[in-house]
């Protein structure tokens, strides 16, 4: 049974029927379609196509399809029930071996079988592919702590629950096939049909024509693999339908209202709607987001392997600062590579700890707002992640217990176990810094200006050993490039970053001395002008 939805303030629903962040308008599409159709109940619904594991995208979807689930039952006062279905389309064919499976050979007599009857490859703890898969999904999203109801089509069709609605289907298969028709190349018109039986004889899922439709039976009839004709009921799991069909079926015969899906659907929407229709139903509201991107443009691709997956993510930062970054601008393609995570991290903190301090109203359109599904916790950061990365990079720290030696020095009495969430922070820094930056820092050599002015700021931070106040420190930093004629000022950060940290950006360099410290931060000086930078990278 999932668990039971959080308790909303109730001082944020007067609030958010003028909510302009995107779920609070995708939520009055639905509050509107309540009105229209007298719903006494609204259905999300998800996709997940268990061929391969849960990833980045998979959560995108239930994350955001969550917030707008919140908005919704914020502008309806609570007051309209709501479930969240995930929906696992697990009775499609294997029509390829996956990469990551133990032996390729093991697979092959299973090609074009429903996943649920191709076998696990992996520890054979499930009773098939699908079922493992299925079941990683479900993991998957409970870490996360979604509320929701898994559903898989496998069951879904041998339970009976989309026989109506499949017998429907034969009743109105010519409409079905108008719709269809003029979609594809005149080859496959001659062999299309949206049913595709499943062969009595191997188990495999036919792409095959029908010969007859019996709409009166309920029956398809079609040549077998082996030339034998075949009558088989529409109904019971005989048959499922190709996946643009299914789409319009599922919506029809679920009743879904909701559903978003990536832009490469986005062509395909009206055929789904219309065959919703046709089959009696009503299309839901949907959401249509951009796909991402990696860091060179181009669309990530799971057989390319060109992209961030949940794992590398969750290695170096927060499942939070990724739900950031699925709520912010969804229907933007934005790059998904390991030089976003800092700025989503530093984001988070910054969204949360201004939270606290937001009226009703703006905090609808807080980010954290909608990260957390209307419970922010409260939360402070004293350190920013790059600042951490910074500090790790210019300390060589290869564990949290070198960086909390600045911390704490930093933060007067702040230990690992007084402070956990910036604990954690620390940890995700090393990873990031050892695993992702440190292979990639390039030193340069100070030019003869650079280097005076270094040996310049050297002098000057002297007096302000023991200083703690990152202002001052930057101040200093300023007038130091000043007085070097640095024109613009970033010339002057940028040497600093190329020369000191092996970097092209980074933090504040005020808060930087303060957290590194200043004798420190001196002697990185000097080894840099000394050529040791160079010579030990």
């Amino acid at each position: 049974m999932p668990a039971s939805l959080p308790t909303l303030d109730p001082a944020l629903f007067d609030a958010a029927q003028s909510a302009r962040a995107w779920p609070f308008e995708e939520a009055r599409k639905l509050v509107a379609r309540v009105e229209r159709r007298g719903l006494t109940e609204v259905l999300f619904e998800t996709g997940y196509g268990p061929s391969g594991l849960p990833h980045i995208g998979t959560f995108g979807e239930v994350a955001r399809t969550t917030m707008v689930r919140t908005a919704f039952r914020l502008l309806t006062r609570d007051q309209v029930p709501t479930r969240l279905l995930c929906f696992s389309d697990d009775m499609d064919g294997m029509r390829k071996i996956p990469d990551n499976v133990p032996s390729r050979a093991f697979l092959e007599p299973y090609i074009q079988m429903p996943l649920t009857s191709v076998p696990d490859p992996w520890t054979n703890e499930f009773e098939s592919f699908g079922a493992h898969n299925n079941a990683m999904l479900r993991r998957f999203l409970d870490t996360f702590g979604f509320n929701y109801e898994f559903a898989s089509a496998t069951e879904y069709y041998k339970a009976g629950k989309f026989d109506a609605v499949l017998r429907r289907a034969a009743e109105r298969y010519d409409d079905i096939m108008a719709v269809m028709l003029p979609t594809l190349g005149s080859e496959r018109q001659e062999t299309y049909s949206p049913f595709l039986p499943i062969s009595p004889q191997s188990g495999r899922v036919l792409y095959v024509p029908m010969k007859h439709v019996d709409a009166v039976a309920g029956t398809v009839t079609f040549d077998d693999e082996d030339g034998t004709e075949t009558t088989l009921p529409v109904t019971g799991g005989h048959v499922k339908l190709q996946w643009k069909p299914d789409f319009g079926m599922r919506w029809a015969a679920l009743g879904v209202d909701f559903e978003m899906f990536g832009k490469d659907h986005q062509t395909n929407a009206h055929l789904y709607d219309r065959i919703c229709e046709i089959l009696g139903g009503v299309a839901p509201e949907h959401y249509v987001y951009e796909l991402f991107l990696d860091e060179n443009g181009q669309k990530i691709s799971k057989s390319k392997g060109n992209g961030l997956t949940i794992d590398e993510w969750l290695t170096y930062a927060s499942t939070e600062s990724l739900g950031l970054y699925m709520f912010q601008k969804p229907r933007v393609a934005k790059r998904l590579y390991f030089d976003v995570i800092p700025r989503a991290m530093d984001e988070y903190y910054a969204f949360v700890e201004a939270y606290q301090a937001q009226d009703v109203a703006a905090r609808l359109e807080n980010p954290a707002f909608h990260v957390h599904f209307g419970h922010p916790p409260a939360a402070t950061m004293p350190i920013t992640f790059s600042l951490l990365l910074n500090i790790t990079s210019a300390s060589n720290a290869h564990d949290t217990d070198v960086l909390w030696g600045f911390i704490s020095r930093y933060v007067p009495g702040a230990t690992a176990a007084t402070e956990p969430e910036l604990d954690r922070l620390a940890g995700y820094a090393v990873r990031y810094f050892n695993d992702r930056v440190k292979p990639t820092k390039t030193f340069r050599a100070a030019t003869d200006r650079e280097r005076a002015a270094l040996q310049d700021l050297a002098d000057q931070l002297a007096p302000f050993e023991g200083t703690r106040s990152a202002e001052d420190l930057q101040n200093l930093v300023y007038e130091v490039g000043k007085a070097h004629t640095f024109e613009p000022l970033r010339d002057w950060f940028g040497a600093i970053y190329q020369v000191l940290l092996g970097a092209d950006q980074g933090p504040r360099f005020g808060s930087f001395i303060a957290l590194y410290g200043v004798a420190e931060t001196r002697r990185l000086i000097a080894d840099a002008l000394a050529g040791k930078l160079l010579k030990a990278a």
